[in-house]
């Protein structure tokens, strides 16, 4: 099979390395706007040519889109316009209501299958690209009703060769629901970056006293604006839901620091050990 993968970034790149090894593929085409992406995907064998999009139509039988989410609403409508009924076009998008609610008339919608992997990394660009990336790892198939059954087959036959575990969702309850746990968590990174590096201007001092937990929790504020500012300006409402409901619990912290109410404060933090249920 030949695969067609249109943005060779870190998404892109380490979905390439996985389905040449796993012999999904037998040949990977990039696209990208960036010739220099391309030819550090060229040196490094994630792909094994690169060429114009119309060209990689003309080729392929199974397409992903893997730019950003502000990319996609004119890139998906541009790719099914071209795409041939054998063709199989999928996308690895953040968000999604918006986009499917513009082609949901296309005449090729049924050829068209919405995903989203839930795996990554804080880094971007085809040197961030890495094997076993979505190794056992969750992607969502969203709104699988209106995609044609022969297109859905090939996409889930793609993920589960990775192997990834599936599962299906609505695009308004993926967008809710990634808001949640995922959306959420970038800005709060952001958030506390910026609180740091306003509190403590020496710079040593910080990489002195880190510990693993404080890497770990701004880790995702070394994420790329290009990516992130479409995401949040598609999903505001969703994100801007969460955001409130985060402010709120914030503020119930910082209430009770200030009536030095440390028995609440600790049943704050029992409850929120509840969380172990949902990452278990």
């Amino acid at each position: 099979m030949t695969v067609a993968i249109i943005g060779i970034g870190h998404i892109g790149g380490s979905l390439a390395i996985t389905l040449k090894e796993n012999g999904f593929a037998d040949t990977i085409i990039g696209v990208d706007k960036s010739q220099q992406n391309l030819d550090k995907a060229i040196r490094r064998r994630l792909i094994d040519m690169d060429c114009s999009l119309e060209e990689a139509m003309q080729r392929s039988d199974l397409i992903v889109i893997a730019t950003p989410v502000n990319a996609l609403m004119d890139l998906v409508p541009q790719i099914l316009d071209l795409t041939q009924p054998h063709q199989v076009v999928l996308d690895v998008g953040s968000t999604k209501e918006l986009l499917l609610n513009i082609i949901k008339h296309h005449p090729r919608r049924g050829r068209f299958v919405p995903t989203h992997p839930m795996a990554g990394t804080e880094h971007s660009g085809p040197e961030a690209a890495v094997p076993n990336l979505f190794d056992h790892k969750y992607t969502v198939i969203i709104d699988p009703h209106d995609s044609d059954a022969d297109a859905l087959e090939s996409v889930r036959a793609m993920y589960a060769s990775i192997p990834m575990h599936m599962v299906d969702l609505d695009a308004k309850a993926h967008d809710v629901h990634t808001a949640y746990v995922s959306h959420i968590s970038h800005i709060s990174s952001f958030a506390l970056a910026l609180t740091v590096l306003a509190k403590e201007k020496d710079e040593g001092r910080i990489f002195a006293l880190a510990s693993s937990g404080f890497a770990t929790t701004v880790r995702l504020a070394k994420s790329s604006p290009d990516m992130w500012i479409p995401i949040f300006e598609q999903n505001r409402d969703n994100v801007l839901d969460v955001l409130d409901e985060h402010i709120q619990q914030l503020a119930r912290f910082r209430s009770l620091l200030i009536k030095r109410d440390f028995d609440a404060f600790y049943q704050l933090i029992l409850e929120s050990n509840n969380i172990r249920k949902i990452l278990s």
